[in-house]
């Protein structure tokens, strides 16, 4: 699959086929937390903030964002207990929210009759919009931001998915070729599938490490971060017992529990007292500052022990120039090209993972110059203007097949 940021150079067009007006698209999601698809659906907005409407199943900062960037937005308020359902269980789950389904279902109906292309940027978004979309003769985009596989997705619910892509969508927009690889594993049409890396862009800051320890009142030794939302698979426990074999070194968790986790972030909290590290590790909780926060470690550790579709912090870490460790699985084997741009450990193995770090603390010279690559890619590769570019592109491709 050749990612569609290979395919476009023009700048974003954001207008309609004939040309006479912007291209209308009701973009929906059903979270307004800023986890890693609602950040990349506030940068891909910006080229659509005229007669666009992003429709939200929740109130939450990204609504606030949105706002900020100037796009119309909605709240389909009966949507409070969709949350309940979880894509690792059962669609018998889903029988008790099947009438509030079927009301946000014609919530979005009446809105994708005013726009020209329904853009969903969820999988919950997605199961919902797909036969509305049909129905109201809109040609349907799916950004998957997953790996469609096990554990992460129960069987029945990667069928399903499967099947409506098959059936419904114009467009399926994927970050990485590990998450196409999976699509196309559930038979999803090659034909359809782009993609297109996510992009992005990191404000300068002119703060010293120093300082920023200081105002956090952290030590002035070896120190690493792992910044992602508190998940059992994001491999938080992983980090904290290579943490445990390293004398002297502190670790900030940043991040918080936001799809109903909380009873992992408890565990968190008590494997830190077992393993007897409680004065070496930092929990900050939510942060909007993560690019200024990573400028303060000396290492980012990314140690999911499922696969992920992208890994955006390890694209904040390369554009500020600190070393990664990452567990060599999903996108980060190619993000880090094979290694040479980051330091490759194998999933759920924590001696490796300290032995990297002990690498990136005794041989400065040698981090230095694989940081440098690193921020040399990032640049090249991972920008949200090229982002933008792509998707516009595959937009209007996907308007005119459906015209």
């Amino acid at each position: 699959m050749i990612p569609a940021t290979e395919q476009s150079a023009s700048p974003p067009r954001c207008m309609a086929a004939a040309g006479s007006r912007p291209v209308r698209i009701l973009f929906v999601d059903h979270a307004s937390r800023l986890s890693g698809a609602e950040l990349v659906l506030l940068d891909v907005v910006k080229s659509y903030s005229h007669g666009s409407t992003v429709l939200l199943f929740e109130e939450g900062p990204l609504r606030e964002h949105l706002d900020a960037i100037g796009i119309g937005t909605s709240v389909a308020r009966r949507a409070k207990d969709l949350g309940a359902i979880r894509r690792d269980r059962s669609l018998l789950a889903a029988i008790p929210f099947i009438a509030g389904m079927l009301r946000l279902m014609r919530d979005i109906f009446v809105h994708a009759r005013a726009h020209d292309l329904v853009y969903a940027n969820s999988q919950k978004a997605f199961v919902l919009a797909a036969p509305v979309a049909f129905i109201a003769r809109r040609p349907l985009v799916w950004h998957l931001h997953d790996i469609l596989a096990q554990p992460a997705f129960a069987p029945a619910q990667i069928r399903l998915v499967a099947w409506l892509a098959r059936h419904f969508a114009r467009l399926v927009i994927v970050p990485s070729q590990a998450a196409a690889d999976a699509f196309l594993d559930r038979r999803g049409n090659p034909s359809r599938l782009k993609v297109v890396p996510n992009g992005i862009d990191l404000q300068p800051d002119t703060a010293s490490p120093g300082d920023i320890r200081r105002e956090l009142g952290l030590p002035s030794g070896f120190l690493f971060g792992v910044f992602s939302r508190l998940a059992p698979w994001k491999g938080h426990q992983v980090a904290l017992q290579a943490l445990q074999a390293m004398p002297g070194a502190h670790c900030i968790l940043v991040g918080e529990a936001l799809f109903g986790e909380t009873d992992y972030r408890i565990e968190l909290h008590r494997l830190v007292k077992e393993l007897g590290v409680s004065d070496r590790v930092t929990f900050l909780g939510h942060r909007n500052d993560v690019p200024r926060l990573m400028r303060s470690v000396d290492a980012v550790v990314h140690p999911s022990t499922q696969a992920e579709p992208f890994g955006r912090t390890i694209v904040e870490a390369m554009l500020c120039r600190i070393p990664v460790v990452a567990a060599s699985n999903g996108a980060a084997p190619y993000i880090l090209d094979s290694g040479s741009a980051g330091f490759l450990v194998p999933p759920g193995d924590p001696a490796s993972l300290r032995e990297a770090m002990e690498v990136i603390r005794s041989k400065p010279e040698l981090v230095s110059a694989m940081t440098e690559r690193a921020y040399s890619r990032a640049r090249q590769l991972f920008g949200a203007d090229d982002m933008r570019r792509s998707i516009d592109t595959l937009v209007h491709q996907a308007l005119k097949a459906a015209s």
